[in-house]
């Protein structure tokens, strides 16, 4: 299991011919086996720390580091849903799914039923051999959960997994998630825009300041699972959360 360290981390992006800052000296770890939930303002830069963990983005300063060894670039190490699906139009959802086996030349028989049981497990049991164009922006968001879970790499970076889902179905895959991660024993690092969402799930939460990002608290949930949004201990928090969000948006909305 890995542990993951992110140290100093800046970055800034060209827009209409000056730098605009979107990261300033974050700092933060995950601990192996640890659900942690990113909370922050759009635009603060949330999604940007994913691309500098996986790689896809270099940062200007600062390091990441897992298991006490700095790393850069695509190390593999990580399995990335981003906010869009991605899915290849051209193959099925069994198809899509199966992508992370084959790369990895897994015997397919054995990922295919894996494959067949998960789809199941998030309600879409009998869509196999459909193409992503006939599936709602919900379902292919469900299908890229289930393609990445197969990867099987021990940390998950998952970037609102559930931001497309209506709440009835956003609701019953929570659960479900949970299920996923204490049956893998793997290690999430979740971004979302639900406080909700982060307190029923997380095992700790970071929020991040306005633009140009930095770590503005660490928040423990130290409740047991399953856990109800009408807890007294969990309403606590949430209003706790809610004050420092609010702070935070209305920096961002002052900009405007």
């Amino acid at each position: 299991m890995h542990k993951l360290e992110l140290k100093n981390l800046t970055q800034s992006f060209a827009q209409n011919g000056t730098q605009l800052p979107v990261l300033n000296r974050i700092n933060f770890s995950v601990a192996p086996g640890e659900f942690v939930a990113l909370l922050g303002p759009s635009g603060c830069g949330k999604s940007t720390l994913f691309n500098i963990i996986t790689g896809l983005l270099e940062p200007d300063t600062g390091e990441v580091y897992l298991n006490g060894n700095r790393i850069r670039g695509n190390t593999g190490m990580f399995a990335y849903m981003q906010q869009k699906a991605l899915l290849l139009p051209w193959r099925t959802v069994l198809k899509n799914v199966l992508i992370g086996p084959e790369i990895q030349k897994e015997p397919l028989n054995t990922a295919k039923a894996e494959a067949e049981q998960l789809l199941a497990q998030i309600g879409l049991s009998g869509f196999e051999k459909s193409y992503p164009t006939q599936l709602s922006g919900g379902m292919q968001q469900r299908v890229a959960l289930v393609r990445t879970l197969l990867f099987r790499k021990e940390m998950l970076l998952l970037d609102e997994p559930f931001g497309a889902l209506d709440a009835m179905t956003r609701t019953h895959m929570q659960p479900i998630l949970l299920d996923l991660w204490r049956d893998a024993g793997q290690t999430i690092l979740l971004i979302t825009h639900d406080i909700e969402e982060a307190l029923l799930l997380a095992d700790k939460i970071y929020v991040l300041t306005a633009r140009p990002a930095t770590l503005k608290t660490e928040i423990a949930v130290p409740l047991p699972r399953p856990r109800n949004v009408t807890d007294a201990a969990l309403i606590e928090l949430k209003r706790t959360l809610l004050e420092a969000l609010q702070l935070e948006m209305a920096q961002v909305f002052n900009e405007v």
